[in-house]
Parts: C-alpha cells; sequence; structure tokens
C-alpha cells in the first residue's frame, strides 16, 4: 500500500491547489462562507456521479451505512466547517499570521488523535519528519512578517495561537474522523468505501452550510448559482482532491498523508517563484528546505 497512497496524496495536492486558487477568484464575487460553500455543493453530483460509476461499471458493492459511520462522517463535517470557520475569524485579528502558523499543527494533532481513537501507530522517524515539515510550514507562514521564531514560540499564549491551534485541531479532528468512517464500512474495497464515505460528508456539508447561509447570509445563495461556470470548475477540482484525500486516508495513517499533502505548499511556492517571479528571503528558504527535508524523511520510513 505504500506506494499507492504516495502517488493519490500527491495528485490531491495539485488539484487542492487548482481549487484554491479558483475559490479566491470567487472570493471577489461571493463571501468566505460562498466562496467555501461552492466547493460542496458543486461537487455533489460529480461526487455521486463516482459512487454511481464504481457500483455499475467497476462492480464494487454498496455498503450499508451504519451507527459508527455516520457519527464519524457527521463529526468530520462539522469539525472540518469549524475549522475552516476559525481559520477565517482568525483574519479579524491585527497579528492573525500568528493563529495561521499554529493552525499547521494539524500535522501533529493528527497524529495525536490517530493513536486515541483508531491506535495509528506513529513511529519514532515519522513523528521527527511530522515535526521537521511542520517547523517548515510555520517558517513559511511568517516568512514575510516581521516575526522571528522566538517570538513565534513566545506567542503561544495569544488569543491568536489558541485560535489557531483549536483550528488545526477541527482538522486533525477531520481527518481521523473520515478515516474512521471508510474503514467501518464493509465494502469490496478501500475505493468504493472512501468514495461512499466522500459523498455522505459532502451531502451533509452542503445542507449544514445551505440552512447557515440560508439564515445568516441568505443573498449568497443567488450568488453562488449565478457563479456556476467557475463554481462547477471548482467543485470538478475540489472533488478530484477529496477523493485523493479519502482514498488515501482510508489505506493509510491520516497523519502521513496530511504530512505529505503540505507538499501544496512547495506547489504554490514554485509557481510565484517561477511565474510570478516573486522574491523570496532567507525565512522562506529555510521553510522550504525544512518542508522537503521533512517529507524526504516520511517517505523514506513509512
Amino acid at each position: 500500500m505504500f506506494e499507492l497512497w504516495v502517488p493519490i496524496t500527491l495528485t490531491a495536492a495539485v488539484f487542492q491547489n487548482i481549487r484554491t486558487s479558483l475559490q479566491k477568484y470567487l472570493k471577489g464575487r461571493l463571501s468566505t462562507a460562498g466562496a467555501t460553500y461552492v466547493r460542496f455543493l458543486y461537487a455533489i453530483p460529480f461526487a455521486l456521479l463516482y459512487v454511481f460509476l464504481l457500483n455499475d461499471v467497476g462492480e464494487y458493492e454498496l455498503p450499508e451505512l451504519h451507527r459508527r459511520f455516520l457519527f464519524f462522517a457527521m463529526l468530520g463535517g462539522v469539525a472540518q466547517i469549524g475549522g475552516t470557520g476559525l481559520l477565517i475569524y482568525l483574519f479579524s485579528f491585527r497579528n492573525f499570521v500568528v493563529g495561521t502558523a499554529y493552525s499547521k499543527t494539524e500535522t501533529v494533532q493528527t497524529a495525536i488523535f490517530g493513536i486515541f481513537v483508531l491506535s495509528d501507530p506513529i513511529t519514532l522517524w515519522a513523528f521527527v519528519a511530522i515535526a521537521t515539515s511542520l517547523l517548515g510550514v510555520m517558517l513559511l507562514a511568517i516568512a514575510h512578517q516581521n516575526l522571528g521564531v522566538k517570538q513565534l514560540f513566545a506567542s503561544l499564549i495569544n488569543k491568536t495561537a489558541q485560535i489557531g491551534i483549536a483550528s488545526g485541531a477541527c482538522f486533525g479532528v477531520a481527518a481521523i474522523s473520515y478515516r474512521a468512517a471508510s474503514l467501518s464500512i464493509n465494502t469490496s474495497g478501500f475505493v468504493m468505501s472512501a468514495a461512499c464515505t466522500l459523498a455522505f460528508v459532502v451531502l451533509f456539508q452542503t445542507v449544514t452550510m445551505t440552512i447557515y447561509l440560508y439564515l445568516k447570509e441568505p443573498g449568497q445563495l443567488a450568488a453562488v448559482f449565478k457563479a456556476w461556470k467557475v463554481a462547477g470548475i471548482v467543485g470538478l477540482t475540489g472533488m478530484l482532491a477529496s477523493v485523493g484525500w479519502f482514498t488515501a486516508m482510508t489505506i493509510q495513517n491520516a497523519a502521513h498523508v496530511r504530512a505529505l499533502g503540505q507538499v501544496e505548499l512547495l506547489l504554490a511556492f514554485m509557481t510565484s517563484l517561477i511565474i510570478f517571479r516573486e522574491k523570496v528571503n532567507k525565512v522562506e528558504i529555510a521553510g522550504i528546505v525544512l518542508l522537503i527535508l521533512g517529507i524526504w524523511v516520511l517517505l523514506m520510513n513509512v
């Protein structure tokens, strides 16, 4: 399984990078919640089509959904929305960069939750790899700010840091919950388990966010439908990314998957460097080196 989860995760990271770029474009037309909503709403038809094709063409059996599955799938869906909401809330603070950096502790928290919830083992080298890449990601988060590493860790008691940690915890809970939900289904293969989990979660999140937008931002529902051309692509790329994440986390430790998935930041860095010719500083270079080193150690020892 080691050889399979790696390309699946890397592919998911590529599609997520594309989806994120498109969502930034939509952010000019929609609210933050509206731009987030499209990734769920417009992913539904693609997710359901994927399950149908696996069942009809691939002849994978549809699983029976039981209480354990429903609990973890809904918990993951709520946790992901909560993590996103906390991350957005951070931008209302002047020193939001500190909170954003601490939200990157998601990988470490995912590893801890995985140990307690699923008894997923984490080797010493895997933990070293995760910690190394985490430090690299945090350096990238503060690269363009007048903030040193000592100041970053000294700010741990600040409200923004605590919100960031809470956001990372939510994303960690979501990752472990999705893995737990997928593993709880008895199907003819991990592909269908991941696909059904994804389809259910997307439906659940869409219903949840539809209710929220209807009550809090009713005008956004109409705006989301008007932006269907770009939003449709967001839904497709988001679904393809999610297929990769859910499938990889079904066959491999979620902490390993999320750690490798940080290669998305490397892709974004290369894009800004090569295409936009943006200047880089020493902190960014150090962050990228640590990120690459952490990923390399992970792949060599998992």
